[in-house]
């Protein structure tokens, strides 16, 4: 009987297979992350155009290339406390799924902190009723360089439905 060399590259690979990259950012001095594949890009925040009616946490919208993308302030949308300082703030331009269609929206930040490889099956669900932030829009929490980590559902969070937005 003869023992096959092990392939270190292909442990290497399925080491991975279960992990996904996401890009975090700051809000309130806590991280939070998304998905990276739902990124379009990254922005300086600029002054939006108001638009009457809308929820407090929409901040207005954008015309980005053409395309006339809403601003989610995430802090007024979890309640959090509002930061002054709007010149220091960013914009995550995020490809969202919702109503059986893809758009653009915007969430505004604080800052953006780092991009992880997270381990899927070392992710743990958010305990029911511990956040500000409802338990859907929570993929769940991770630890990594020893900070807790909440990943997002972008898709949830910024639905039509959820956001009270018209889909057109």
């Amino acid at each position: 009987m003869s023992i096959a060399p092990v392939n270190s590259a292909a442990m290497a690979d399925n080491e991975h297979i279960n992990s996904r990259q996401y890009l975090s950012f700051i809000l309130a001095g806590e991280e939070y992350a998304a998905d990276i594949l739902k990124v379009q890009e990254i922005r300086d925040w600029t002054s939006s155009t108001f638009v009457p009616n809308s929820p407090g946490y929409i901040e207005g919208i954008l015309n980005l290339r053409g395309n006339i993308i809403p601003i989610i302030n995430l802090r007024s949308r979890f309640n959090l406390s509002s930061n002054a300082d709007m010149l220091k703030r960013i914009v995550i331009v995020l490809s969202i799924e919702s109503a059986g269609r893809t758009r653009s929206m915007g969430l505004l930040v604080d800052a953006v902190a780092e991009t992880y490889d997270v381990d899927m099956d070392k992710v743990r669900s958010a305990p029911q009723g511990s956040s500000v932030i409802d338990d859907e829009f929570i993929t769940g929490l991770t630890t990594l360089d020893n900070k807790m980590i909440i990943l997002l559902d972008v898709d949830e969070l910024l639905s039509s439905a959820e956001l009270g937005l018209t889909v057109v």
